[in-house]
């Protein structure tokens, strides 16, 4: 038979297919004869839906370039029904041409309402977008549609949770140790003041994330206020003080315009650790939140040159957290000049470059990868020994963070590296550029890294357990799998592939505490090896992320007793006690949102340069480099749902909330989401739960219920 009179009979098909409900079927045949396009003439505006929520699911297990593809016929459909919000969603999924969709998603309406919902949908996202008049003409339009996108109403939305949860009361790091609940020994234990005094810090910032008050640094709001902070910074010994002073920023998350004033006062100390650490708060408070007068910008730059390293790393770790993932090209200049600077010490070195990463994540961006290499190959022979080395191939990363083959020209130069750091650099490289894309072959690779038996001294092999996890977290029966392979690696790996396992199942569940993960990082955690201990119970707070799990907080309570004498271990306890009671447990570190669909890159990055510095605790970590667990920050999001009217004031409203069912594919109207509960918004989602409204009095500008939903009134409604 000719080709035409198969295509003719393709096209029947197709269309007795998608009459009668077969959509899957109907697409299928359409990838087999490699003519997606056809789709678009047989979708109806009854089964369009069910076809395109077919298209991005499989579109994860097509391989390249035919997943891009599914993606981009589903983003016509959706535009041709004009579900703009969906249309949106894969628009930010398809990153290759990313703001040209995203201007035409804005541009396709007038409706200011549904811009609106828009910008929320990619404020979440934490792409930096500047809205210009192709998108609205209107000057005060223009500037309500900034305000969002710069995300400065994050911080009242999620406070208007917080009330609503009554959960703004301060906690203390007493009321999350629970030492009364622990009988016998570790319970008054006196170990080394100055290190508990630290975790503390952790504990008390990680807790009362952006809820503006503690009882430890803000204090008691009476005109002695500045009696109690003093007190706590000056309880810790020297680069202490750093994270004490930066705590604030987290206390304060999202509010700019207190937090900029309560840090204020510390950038006057004589004490280079307090102004260091004020530096870097300021980084911390701005984190995800844009401002038009960028005030981090104008105070940081200022002490990037300073003399003393430590407030030198402060601007720029500062910096990198203000910016991630916004592309500013002054900042490129800015730290450009640090790097190739020949008179900087190798911290301030490795710092600007992971600023870099940070603020150019996924940008792919040749310059400053060409600097970065540079600064990795003028190292001598025992600056590549330090530990803290392993940052600079995670910064070279992080530019290709999910961008696949964009790397490769990277990884050739890779391969004239000094021996001591190219297989490292090779496979960090590999495992970023892949991260989040599911690429089994990749997988397969890095496993094959994983089960070669090396000399002592080889480190590159727990870069490649993460980037196991990093690529296979794209979507559920990757990720299970993937724990199966960690298991395997428990069992037969070397040492140094075993410290990095708890870390990768940490990334993998992040914020998801799964049963069977947790019994496996239950048992590690009294492993014999310290650093598979530590990473075990780093990894618990991970999983166990803004949950309030009650039983990770019982493992921890316990540990904490098991390992009173260990001041190592027992920092890491406090932390992961800090990280499982996150935000009061409003708080979740997943880099997805929108139902799993899309990933964050500016999340991502900052959770893989976190775990990278895991790898090493001792000298990262438990040494002077604590403050890098604030990059955390960079993941940090209220798991919420706020319903706001038409001038975007909170307006409660009944939602069903329930665990989500994957209805693809599936007959009939089956339902979304099983075992619901009916609450008043605004209300918290646990990994894997879904909403919906359980009134018809409204109608939702977003498919997905997640953060900030717009409600109109449904104008067919009447009151019985």
């Amino acid at each position: 038979m000719p080709i035409d009179a198969l295509m003719e009979l393709v096209q029947q098909i197709v269309s007795f297919h998608m009459k009668h409900n077969a959509e899957p079927e109907a697409v299928d045949l359409l990838m087999e004869v490699e003519d997606l396009d056809l789709l678009v003439e047989h979708v109806d505006s009854t089964n369009y839906k069910r076809t395109c929520l077919y298209l991005t699911s499989s579109s994860k297990y097509l391989p390249a370039p035919d997943d891009m593809l599914a993606l981009d016929i589903a983003y016509t459909i959706y535009m041709k029904f004009e579900d703009l919000a969906s249309a949106l969603r894969i628009a930010l999924l398809l990153d290759n041409k990313s703001m040209q969709y995203v201007k035409q998603v804005y541009t396709a309406t007038d409706d200011l309402l549904l811009k609106k919902q828009f910008s929320y949908i990619i404020a979440r996202h934490g792409l930096a977008m500047e809205i210009d008049d192709e998108i609205t003409a209107d000057d005060n339009d223009k500037e309500v549609l900034q305000e969002i996108v710069n995300n400065t109403k994050l911080s009242e939305g999620y406070l208007t949770l917080a009330r609503d949860i009554e959960v703004m009361e301060p906690k203390s790091p007493e009321d999350i140790y629970k030492v009364h609940l622990i009988d016998g020994r570790g319970a008054s234990s006196s170990l080394d003041s100055a290190r508990q005094n630290l975790a503390a810090t952790f504990v008390n910032a990680f807790v009362n994330a952006g809820f503006g008050q503690d009882k430890l640094m803000t204090g008691p709001s009476d005109s002695s206020s500045s009696g109690a902070s003093g007190n706590w910074l000056f309880k810790n010994k020297e680069h202490g003080k750093a994270s004490a002073a930066a705590s604030l920023g987290m206390i304060l998350l999202w509010d700019t315009d207190s937090g900029l004033a309560q840090l204020d006062k510390y950038l006057h100390s004589n004490d280079a650790h307090v102004v260091a650490g004020a530096l870097l708060g300021i980084g911390i408070v701005t984190c995800g939140v844009k401002n038009d007068c960028d005030p981090a910008l104008a105070i940081l730059t200022e002490y990037i040159s300073k003399d003393d390293p430590n407030i030198r790393i402060g601007a720029i770790l500062g910096l990198g957290i203000a910016y991630a993932g916004s592309h500013k090209e002054e900042l490129k200049t800015h730290l450009s000049t640090v790097l190739g600077d020949s008179q900087s010490t190798l911290e301030v070195l490795i710092f600007s470059a992971i600023a870099l990463g940070l603020v150019f994540v996924g940008s792919c961006n040749e310059e400053i990868a060409q600097s970065i290499i540079l600064a990795l190959m003028e190292r001598s022979e025992a600056e590549l020994a330090e530990p803290i080395i392993r940052l600079l191939p995670v910064a070279l990363g992080l530019l290709y963070l999910g961008k696949q083959e964009s790397a490769e020209a990277t990884a050739e130069v890779s391969k004239t590296f000094d021996e001591k750091i190219r297989k490292y650099c090779d496979v960090t490289l590999m495992s970023l550029a892949y991260a989040g894309t599911g690429n089994v072959l990749k997988v397969q690779k890095l496993l094959g890294i994983c089960s070669q038996h090396l000399e002592k001294g080889e480190t590159h092999q727990g870069p490649a357990v993460i980037g196991i996890a990093l690529i296979s977290m794209a979507e559920e029966l990757g990720a299970e799998m993937a724990v199966r392979s960690l298991e395997r690696l428990l069992q037969y790996g070397e040492q140094n592939i075993r410290r990095a396992v708890p870390l990768a199942l940490g990334i993998l569940c992040i914020s998801n505490p799964k049963v069977n993960v947790m019994d496996t990082l239950s048992r590690l955690s009294h492993d014999a090896d310290a650093d598979v201990s530590m990473a075990a119970i780093i990894s618990l707070g991970l999983i166990g992320a803004g949950t309030n799990n009650a039983r990770i907080a019982g493992m921890l309570r316990n540990l904490s007793s098991y390992y009173y004498k260990e001041a190592a271990h027992l920092f890491c306890v406090r932390i992961a006690q800090g990280l499982v009671h996150l935000g009061k447990g409003l708080l979740t570190l997943s880099p997805y949102h929108s139902d799993r669909f899309l990933l964050s890159p500016m999340a991502l990055g900052g959770l893989v340069t976190v775990l990278h510095a895991c790898l090493d605790m001792k000298s990262t970590i438990l040494g002077k480099y604590h403050y890098i667990l604030y990059i955390i920050v960079l993941a940090m999001q209220p798991r919420m749902l706020l319903t706001v009217d038409e001038d975007l004031k909170p307006l409660p409203v009944p939602v069903r909330v329930g665990q989500a069912v994957d209805v693809v594919g599936q007959a009939g109207r089956p339902k979304t989401i099983t075992g619901f509960q009916t609450h008043s918004t605004p209300v918290l989602l646990a990994a894997g739960e879904r909403a919906e409204l359980a009134t018809e009095k409204y109608i939702p500008l977003s498919s997905v219920l997640e953060g900030f939903v717009i409600l109109k009134k449904n104008p067919e409604y009447h009151e019985d």
